[in-house]
């Protein structure tokens, strides 16, 4: 088995390059792909729910104005979500973190990128619980170092990951293992960033013990320099499409 038929190929937003992002249209779909794991993204309303979300604000994808936070999971329920990607989706609703759990397949497993603060973290932790899913098969990531390091005191058996853009910001890799493992962080979640990522660079994170992945990996190029460095998962828009992509150039 090669190196391109071992790499977990994880749905981003679902599969979103396909259906409206961080839907359970989207998830399900990217299971129907062969998603091996999916990634999607998470907000608490007001009154203290956790929902799928990018953006804090509700206009690109809904059409409304205000911001997530500020509303409850009564008024975003309102809201359409699906109609803006395609009109097959039209009807399409905002979903709860534990809506999008119970759709992860056995043997599949769910990265769950935490958008507000680590005052989220005792919901989270009570909706994980409440899941039945074993630890394993949930990981929570962030861009915020105070995020991880939350979830990792509150819920050692969970992963966390920290999330880092590293076109926005190049770091050595010996400085992301050093925050990483200030938070106790499982992991590392990263920009495909060829420029700074290569084998080199993932050798000194996988030595340290981190698993390695890296976003949002969209073309067959960027996802054979990715393997070639040695990251272990991508996270891409099209899990299906890239799957069929790879098995296609790898040699036989």
């Amino acid at each position: 088995m090669t190196a391109q038929t071992r790499v977990e190929i994880i749905g981003h937003r679902g599969a979103s390059f396909d259906a409206p992002e961080n839907t359970l249209a989207s998830l399900r779909l990217a299971w129907e792909q062969g998603a091996d794991a999916v990634e999607f993204d998470v907000w608490q309303t007001r009154d203290g729910h956790i929902v799928l979300f990018h953006d804090e604000t509700l206009n690109r994808t809904t059409g409304a104005s205000g911001r997530v936070p500020d509303r409850s999971l009564a008024e975003l329920r309102q809201l359409e979500v699906g109609r803006w990607k395609s009109p097959p989706f039209a009807g399409e609703r905002i979903a709860t973190l534990a809506e999008a759990l119970a759709t992860v397949p056995a043997g599949k497993r769910a990265l769950i990128e935490v958008k507000c603060g680590p005052e989220v973290v005792p919901e989270l932790d009570r909706v994980l619980t409440a899941s039945g899913l074993a630890p394993q098969r949930t990981t929570v990531i962030s861009f915020s170092a105070d995020v991880v390091a939350a979830v990792k005191q509150r819920r050692p058996d969970v992963h966390a990951y920290w999330v880092v853009d590293l076109e926005e910001r190049p770091r050595t890799s010996e400085e992301l293992i050093a925050v990483a493992k200030s938070v106790s962080a499982d992991g590392l979640d990263l920009s495909a960033t060829p420029e700074v990522l290569d084998a080199a660079f993932a050798a000194k994170v996988l030595a340290a013990g981190l698993r390695l992945c890296v976003w949002t990996v969209d073309t067959v190029e960027l996802a054979q320099r990715m393997i070639a460095a040695g990251v272990e998962s991508l996270t891409t828009n099209r899990p299906g499409w890239l799957r069929e992509q790879l098995a296609l150039v790898t040699p036989r």
